[in-house]
């Protein structure tokens, strides 16, 4: 017997693009989520997040009568064959993943059984979780219960999650029995990716280790730009130079003001508590974090280069989320930033296209220090600098003449290196780099 429904237990960033994908792809899928308020606005097609393209294939579908949601999770359970595990990981005091919610789930997985279930542990969990979700399920198992645990780390972007999708780079699937594998293989066949088939624990490490890997670029490349400033070299042409060595690869050599978001740095410290746990010594990985973890004091200190006295000065924020085409703010640089400016003594005004609402909720405007704009352009009004923390595409296409005659002082510090020097230049700003010469006039 083939499967028929597709269930996807939990609807954020993860679970909601997974449910639309393979309703897209003409399955029947079941979504839902213990927030009975993200279910009642994804029923009326609208996504609870920023992500672009989502909404359109969610009312497509939805409409279509190939997606339904519910907050009532046992139902969900019930009514489908295969079992996508989407819910939060997030990060304990001591580094390591709180796995309440997946426990939370899985008991209530157990507690729903009705007949044969292929249960897929898609959320980003330590090696060897797929054991106790095994464990867990026949502890509360009513009766017999006759299932599978299969592993399928997910390896959507923000920003790009619906391209991700339907273009994956690869499929990671861990699997113990064959009737698991012909499930998922018949799954996602009609994406055209190369499929890797493996066991559970290794799949569950796959991840794992993606993620601490992109991050090592990262902090490789930001710890070269620090050499960089020093010498007089320009370390986007060395990302560059060593980026078109296939056996490197340009992505993730963007050197900045760090990574942030809800995966990166939370799976990086995650695997940390797993090679301490394990006894294996990751203190690469340590380094990795601690040059990160130095971003926004460089930042700040090349502001005050550029500035000389920060208090009282006016300083434009252009992006807020950790990313551009998101609203996310999880682990986002500028929540590091605003505190250490404010500190300063400087005032500050605000711009993201998606973000500003979440960072509102921290970060409450303050007569004349903290102020939220309406456009990038407001925000530089007065300013004596901006300050480049998010690569939306739309500062890269500003009125670099319109930018200037509204600006007090014409200075740019670029903490994405996303802009070009001699452009700037020409239009008559100073302009600050991370590990590029130090200043354009």
């Amino acid at each position: 017997m083939m499967f028929q429904t597709i269930g996807v237990l939990g609807l954020g960033h993860v679970g909601l693009p997974t449910a639309v994908g393979f309703a897209e792809l003409g399955w029947a899928v079941i979504g839902t989520d213990s927030d009975a308020a993200k279910v009642a606005k994804i029923a009326q097609g609208q996504s609870p997040f920023y992500e672009p393209d989502l909404e359109p294939l969610l009312w497509k579908n939805l409409e279509a009568g190939r997606l339904q949601v519910t907050s009532d999770v046992g139902a969900a359970v019930r009514m489908s064959d295969i079992l996508f595990i989407c819910v939060g990981t997030p990060q304990n005091p001591d580094g390591s993943a709180d796995l309440s919610q997946v426990e939370a789930v899985i008991r209530t997985v157990a507690e729903n059984l009705n007949g044969y279930k292929l249960i897929v542990e898609k959320s980003t969990v330590p090696v060897q979780t797929a054991q106790w979700i095994k464990r867990t399920i026949l502890r509360y198992a009513k009766g017999e219960a006759e299932f599978d645990v299969a592993v399928s780390p997910e390896f959507l972007r923000e920003g790009t999650a619906v391209h991700d999708f339907f273009h994956p780079d690869r499929i990671v699937i861990g699997v113990e029995s064959e009737r698991a594998k012909e499930w998922l293989l018949a799954l996602y066949r009609p994406l055209n990716a190369p499929i890797v088939v493996t066991d559970v624990n290794t799949a569950e490490l796959i991840k794992h280790a993606a993620n601490s890997f992109l991050a090592l670029k990262i902090s490789f490349i930001n710890m070269i730009a620090d050499l960089c400033e020093i010498v007089g070299a320009d370390v986007t042409e060395v990302a560059k130079g060593i980026g078109l060595d296939p056996r490197i690869g340009p992505h993730f050599l963007q050197a900045g003001i760090g990574y942030g978001g809800y995966c990166l740095p939370k799976d990086l410290k995650a695997f940390l508590h797993i090679a301490e746990e394990h006894k294996v010594d990751f203190g690469l990985l340590k380094e990795v974090e601690r040059i990160n973890e130095t971003r926004i004091d460089k930042f700040v200190r090349k502001v005050k280069e550029a500035l000389w006295v920060l208090k009282d000065k006016t300083l434009a924020i252009w992006g807020l989320a950790f990313k551009p085409n998101t609203d996310d703010i999880r682990e986002a640089p500028s929540l590091k930033l605003i505190p250490r400016l404010l500190e300063e003594g400087a005032n500050l005004r605000l711009y993201d296209p998606a973000a500003m609402d979440n960072v509102r909720q921290i970060f409450p405007e303050e007569p004349s220090r903290l102020r939220y704009c309406a456009t990038a352009l407001e925000a530089a009004t007065g300013a004596h600098a901006v300050l480049l923390v998010t690569e939306w595409d739309e500062f890269r296409q500003m009125d670099w003449a319109s930018l200037k005659e509204v600006m007090a002082l014409p200075v740019i510090v670029d903490g994405r290196n996303c802009l070009d020097p001699q452009t700037l230049s020409a239009a008559g700003f100073e302009y600050y780099g991370m590990g590029r010469p130090r200043k354009t006039k």
